[in-house]
């Protein structure tokens, strides 16, 4: 029997692990696809809309009334209560209730009509930067298409026609327009993010927890025997089931991406594929290496959620990879979730060239180099009993 008997020798001994051991359904089906399902429910309505705001209106006029139904006519604002004062703004804000208030001062319709400048302020919670974001530019653009109606009649009332007055009022038009996610979509941005995180996590799990278990259960010997003492026989039959199951488990993830979250597919289908199968092998890669030189299941369960887990921070979503330090640019590239997402963004929300991807995948590739730099290592702590049963 050849290297490739051996091969599914293995493979036939791992399936049948994976029947005898529950915990294997949990990591390859359960728990994933309740993850997934939770990430499509969380970002069902995509647009953060309804944030709720309070007004204190220190005029009572039918102008500061008119402004207020402006800033409740946003689509991100609600205006959820009326205040009587800052202090009692500040309560709500304290307690979570609001994330803005908006203050409209006194004599604020006499100083309107009487042709002098007032103002509005509003002050806003950062402690959300997205919704410190979305708020400004909603209650700004409300204020402001405000001011410019009144500025727009009292113009048309000296005698200019509207289209002099608007060129009076905006002599420089500007016309903004977004690309790839003009609707600002939320599940666009993040259900293709934080569903492979969800994949990544499970993959390192349930690849340490079938490695680590039989130096745990004292099993290695007979793993490696069943290969005929081929160590990379042995690894590639024991990986090859996960990658298969955890492969038809990013199909499911996808399709909940594409179905239900509704993410547009600009690109190429098929480089998304071979992507994910490349990102899915290049987490194995790095669990297998992670078992190889610490030797411990415990610890490298730890270890391996913990690299996953920073997989977020440094892959540039929530803040920029080229706006980081250099040092910190070098260490997202450690990470082959920095490759996946833009190799998703590129081809989900651009559309970009199958050319443009090439090099994500080759990078994904270059993780396949790490299991085969620790056979020696991983052989060694297969025959070696002073590595057996370490929790």
């Amino acid at each position: 029997m050849g290297i490739l008997g051996h091969t599914f020798a293995v493979v036939r001994r791992e399936t049948g692990r994976m029947r005898r051991q529950p915990m294997y359904a949990t990591l390859l089906v359960i728990l994933p696809i309740l993850s997934f399902l939770f990430f499509a429910l969380l970002f069902e309505k995509g647009v953060a809309r309804d944030i709720p705001i309070a007004v204190l209106d220190e005029d009572h006029s039918a102008l500061s009334r008119k402004v207020t139904q402006m800033i409740e006519d946003t689509p991100t604002a609600q205006v959820a209560y009326g205040i009587q004062s800052m202090d009692e703004g500040e309560r709500l804000m304290r307690e979570g209730r609001i994330q803005a208030i908006v203050q409209i001062p006194a004599f604020f319709e006499k100083d309107i009509l009487s042709n002098r400048q007032t103002h509005l302020e509003a002050y806003i919670s950062g402690a959300n930067i997205s919704v410190n974001g979305l708020l400004s530019k909603d209650i700004q653009t409300a204020v402001t298409t405000f001011g410019a109606g009144i500025q727009l009649q009292l113009l048309t009332k000296q005698g200019l026609t509207e289209r002099q007055a608007m060129a009076q009022l905006q002599p420089v038009r500007f016309d903004r327009h977004i690309l790839f996610n003009p609707y600002i979509n939320y599940g666009y941005y993040l259900s293709p993010s934080f569903m492979p995180m969800m994949l990544l996590i499970f993959v390192v799990l349930v690849t340490v927890f079938s490695v680590g278990s039989e130096l745990k259960h004292a099993t290695a010997r007979e793993w490696l025997h069943t290969a005929n003492d081929s160590i990379g026989a042995a690894l590639v039959g024991k990986l090859l089931p996960i990658t298969t199951a955890m492969f038809l488990l990013s199909l499911v993830m996808l399709t909940i991406i594409f179905k239900i979250v509704d993410v547009p597919l600009n690109g190429n289908l098929t480089t998304i594929l071979v992507g994910t199968l490349l990102f899915i092998l290049s987490y194995q890669s790095i669990s297998v290496m992670i078992v190889a030189v610490v030797a411990n299941l415990r610890l490298s369960l730890s270890l391996g959620g913990g690299y996953s887990v920073l997989a977020f921070t440094f892959s540039g979503l929530t803040f920029p990879v080229m706006a980081m330090y250099p040092a910190m640019r070098v260490v997202s590239k450690l990470f082959p979730f920095t490759y996946y997402t833009d190799l998703c963004v590129d081809q989900l929300l651009r559309g970009a060239p199958v050319v443009r991807s090439l090099p994500d995948l080759g990078c994904l590739a270059l993780f396949f180099v790490l299991p085969l730099l620790c056979l020696p290592r991983l052989r060694r702590v297969c025959t070696e009993e002073k590595f057996w049963g370490r929790l």
